[in-house]
């Protein structure tokens, strides 16, 4: 990593931190460009929030730094950070009417009263709170007190947003209206942020990027849809709810061919430098790859244990004789009238629908 690089913002270099004996980050390092939004996604306890308390100065990392612009923040206190933080549970004033709130920071900082105004007035019409101003805060609904909450973020117009699981406390309905919105925002704002949540599908609406966190480390790092279509580890996948891994030792290389309990699957990988044969591996089947037509090295043959139309989808579920089940998406049925729970039928999968993930372990929690 090269500190102080054109377009990098915040660069978090080899953080390191114990909680109680035992190791809670291990050796983190990511940037934050100008204008990208990042997520930190992972489960709890993989070290999301203390990585973010260590960003914005509230905790210190046993060892490793964190640089603003080239600039190492290592004893910069946090009022000189100028970074932006909000929680999930706003910690907004109850006492206080919306424009209070939002003007709250300000005031700390001793800013003229007409410039506190202007800010003021900014921030809520960027949130659409404009006429709720005068209005106290126990009268707003959940999602009328996050705007209130990201407003008062944004009025002291911070160099950094930093957001921690801000629609935790909103029911699903309320949190996907407001991702999209926050979405925008923060493009709108042009300001880079860190967007901490352990939801995928908030984290790919929001983010530019994905830091998937698991144990600590970073499993992966890259676009959202990256991310999903290639994931690294058995982990990873079964995180982002892709269920069809079994796990598999190579056979041989070129081409790759891994024996599964299901029989030998011919695989791809990205990278197959570190591979060798009688490696212990996981297969991922991804749930698109299905085939109704044309020949593929890769089919299965098993009964179907039911479809269920979903709209622009299909999603068909087989099991094997083995036991062993798979879950497809797809835009249509063959026959699907004729179709029925309990048929014994062959599908085929696409040539790069069978993945090979290089990282043996086993899901175990997500």
């Amino acid at each position: 990593m090269v500190y102080g690089s054109i377009g990098n913002m915040l660069e978090i270099h080899n953080i390191h931190k114990t909680y109680e004996g035992k190791p809670l980050l291990q050796g983190v390092s990511f940037s934050v460009h100008s204008g990208e939004t990042v997520c930190l996604l992972g489960s709890s306890g993989s070290g999301k929030s203390t990585l973010l308390r260590i960003i914005t100065g509230l905790e210190e990392a046993d060892s490793g730094d964190v640089f603003w612009e080239g600039q190492n923040l290592k004893g910069v206190p946090v009022h000189l950070r100028r970074f932006g933080l909000m929680f999930q549970d706003y910690a907004l004033f109850p006492h206080r009417n919306v424009a209070d709130n939002v003007a709250f920071g300000l005031r700390m900082q001793h800013l003229p009263k007409a410039e506190i105004h202007q800010r003021v007035a900014e921030a809520l019409e960027r949130v659409n709170l404009t006429s709720f101003a005068s209005r106290r805060v126990t009268e707003l609904s959940g999602g009328e007190q996050q705007r209130v909450a990201l407003a008062r973020a944004l009025a002291p117009q911070p160099r950094l947003l930093m957001l921690d699981e801000p629609l935790g406390a909103l029911d699903r309905a309320l949190r996907e209206e407001l991702s999209t919105e926050l979405r925008r925002l923060l493009h709108q704002t042009g300001i880079p942020a860190i967007y901490v949540t352990h939801d995928q599908e908030e984290s790919f609406t929001i983010g530019d990027r994905i830091v998937l966190l698991h144990h600590g480390q970073i499993e992966q790092d890259g676009p959202p849809a990256e991310v999903y279509d290639r994931p690294r580890t058995a982990w990873a996948a079964a995180f982002l709810g892709l269920t069809n891994l079994l796990p598999g030792k190579i056979s041989s290389i070129s081409p790759l061919y891994i024996e599964t309990s299901v029989g030998k699957w011919l695989a791809f990988c990205d990278d197959v430098s570190s591979l060798h044969p009688g490696q212990n591996v996981h297969v991922l089947v991804r749930p698109g790859s299905i085939l109704w037509e044309g020949d593929s090295p890769n089919k299965l043959q098993g009964r179907v244990e039911d479809w269920v139309f979903r709209g622009d989808h299909y999603r068909l579920m087989l099991r094997l004789d083995n036991g062993v089940g798979f879950q497809f998406q797809t835009t249509s049925l063959p026959a699907r009238e004729l179709l029925k729970i309990g048929d014994l039928i062959t599908v085929a999968l696409a040539g790069d629908g069978v993945i090979c993930l290089q990282n043996g372990e086993a899901p175990t929690d997500g």
